[in-house]
């Protein structure tokens, strides 16, 4: 039987290089060779290399020279997966014509109205029909791909490596670091639209103590996130990277997510496994994800997210009984052995008869 070869396509978001990192180092000890494309970094903020994987560095562009790049980088995989809207319509293009099995995997919907959101529908459109198979991690991307032309939808839940939180972290080393001795420490992601999360903060800041809640920051979202701290005097810290959202979650009291973005799902996935209490807008597919295991709030409404996170904090046997349910529904969430096993069956079912032997 002939190795079977694939190539994973990133965008660089840091959600879905944290799963294809997971889903790499497993292909790769079931006998795949894993080639990985994603922007310069990415690929090594998130150990990669160290995998076993080839990488390749491919810009997030879809201009001609950047599209040459991945096109040369798949030529003689049997199956290309991308994952993300932008990652699938560049694998798309790289691939026209070549008879290639294009897998693509929605992780996230995004969202624009006007004339962004007409172009989003029509990436969509484009991403949804050059695949052979898409698979969405809810049964909402799943509709969404088929409403867009899919020939072939199907769900497939993502795991989250379990080993993010690195060695036993000291909880209380990680607070006074942050600033948050003697205070409730909340944890939250950098994304899109960070406004309501960041009026909610003003509705808890005049608690005594004040809680500090810490943003686990990317460097294009970072810099609106640290003016508006700056400008208004908020009780928040930018804290670190992706990889560092294990540890300081370990050492939080409540995780606060407030939008949309590629973050949200890794840190609702986190805090459910490690027992801390969310508060999270109600969108995507999050509430599918986590059942009846956190608080649930209208998106965009930054005065229902504070005044969960005020009764949170004054209630906890309610913080303890949320714990008890994250991890009870965390425990049902399909393995790491499990997605591999998954996506490597859509695998055998288009590749070629010579690649699968």
């Amino acid at each position: 039987m002939s190795q079977l070869r694939t190539v994973q396509v990133l965008g660089g978001g840091a959600g879905s290089s944290a799963r294809v990192s997971s889903l790499a180092a497993g292909l790769v000890a079931r006998g795949v060779q894993v080639t990985v494309c994603a922007p310069a970094g990415s690929g090594h903020a998130h150990g990669l290399p160290a995998s076993g994987t080839r990488f390749v560095a491919v810009p997030r562009r879809s201009d001609p020279a950047a599209v040459a790049a991945l096109r040369t980088a798949c030529t003689g995989a049997d199956i290309v997966h991308a994952h993300g809207l932008h990652a699938a319509v560049r694998a798309g293009i790289a691939l026209s014509g070549r008879g290639t099995p294009l897998v693509v995997t929605w992780h996230t919907r995004a969202h624009a109205a006007g004339a962004r959101g007409r172009l989003l529908r029509m990436l969509e459109r484009k991403a949804a029909r050059a695949a052979a198979v898409v698979l969405g991690t809810s049964w909402e991307l799943v509709d969404r791909a088929r409403r867009r032309g899919a020939r072939d939808a199907r769900l497939a839940p993502a795991a989250i490596p379990v080993s993010r939180v690195t060695g036993a972290p000291d909880d209380g080393k990680v607070r006074a670091e942050l600033g948050a001795f003697g205070r409730p420490l909340l944890v939250s992601v950098a994304q899109r639209d960070h406004d309501a999360l960041l009026d909610a903060v003003r509705g808890w800041r005049a608690l005594d103590p004040a809680p500090l809640l810490a943003v686990v920051g990317e460097t294009h979202r970072t810099g609106a996130l640290g003016r508006r701290i700056a400008t208004e005097g908020l009780p928040v810290v930018l804290a670190g990277g992706p990889d560092d959202i294990g540890d300081l979650l370990a050492a939080a009291d409540i995780a606060v997510l407030s939008g949309r973005g590629d973050g949200g799902p890794l840190l609702a996935h986190e805090a459910l496994r490690l027992g801390i209490p969310l508060v999270a807008a109600r969108v995507d597919g999050l509430p599918e994800l986590v059942g009846d295991a956190a608080e649930l709030v209208p998106h965009g409404d930054a005065e229902a997210l504070s005044e969960a996170v005020v009764r949170l904090l004054a209630d906890p046997g309610r913080r303890q009984r949320l714990a008890e349910a994250g991890r009870a529904q965390a425990a049902g969430w399909p393995t790491e052995d499990d997605t591999i096993a998954h996506v490597l069956s859509v695998y055998d079912e288009l590749a070629t008869p010579a690649a699968a032997g």
